[in-house]
């Protein structure tokens, strides 16, 4: 029971995470008077607003358990995240952005049900995952050098595939049981639904950019 109450909080906070990202997403795509903001939104110092949150929550235990400290550092990180992705959405049309939403949901919902009825442990493979990522990083570079069309294409395809896996990996920590090695602490439901929350919005950004970049 205390199990099954772990879990519901956990989606219960990443569905309202999601909910307050995907409105003001829209916002930014729909409301005219705050589309000025869309490229000042999107700066360097707001990134390192979005790192900071990420390294307090993962370093700072009283932050993810502490009630309701924890719910106000993660409301306010999923607004300034949300702003960030609102002012990265403004500048596709919103026909791609919508096809990216129903995409990402689309896959999301899949890769849960197949981490839940799978017997393969994917909790084991966090080296692994780390190592991908690592190498990801470094092609992002070569994209970046390279300025190819088709580069970024295999990177968002690379990324998207990383990402699928990561969700599937923070799917079974959370729902633990007999097949699986590692298990998140019942106390954790903030830092299991703010990973959750990442690799979503991260599969987003990637389907996103591949969906712009294939029109």
């Amino acid at each position: 029971f205390f199990h099954s109450g772990f879990i519901r909080k956990v989606y219960l906070t990443l569905l309202i995470q999601l909910l307050l990202t995907v409105g003001i997403i829209c916002a930014f795509l729909y409301w005219l008077f705050i589309c000025y903001l869309r490229y000042s939104l999107y700066s360097l110092k707001n990134r390192v607003l979005v790192l900071v949150f990420i390294v307090a929550f993962s370093c700072c235990d009283n932050l993810r358990r502490q009630v309701p400290l924890n719910f106000i550092a993660l409301g306010l990180f999923t607004i300034v995240e949300g702003m960030m992705l609102g002012s990265v959405s403004a500048l596709f049309k919103a026909e791609a952005v919508m096809w990216a939403v129903g995409a990402t949901a689309l896959v999301s919902f899949s890769l849960s049900l197949f981490a839940m009825q799978s017997k393969w442990d994917f909790t084991t493979a966090s080296g692994s995952l780390w190592v991908f990522g690592w190498t990801l990083l470094s092609f992002a570079l070569l994209c970046a050098i390279l300025r190819s069309q088709y580069l970024y294409i295999t990177y968002a395809c690379l990324g998207t595939l990383l990402f699928s896996l990561y969700l599937v990996f923070d799917t079974q920590l959370i729902l633990g049981g007999k097949h699986r090695k590692y298990q998140v602490s019942p106390e954790e439901y903030i830092f299991a639904a703010l990973n959750l929350y990442l690799d979503i919005v991260s599969l987003f950004l990637l389907l996103l950019q591949l969906i712009g970049l294939c029109r």
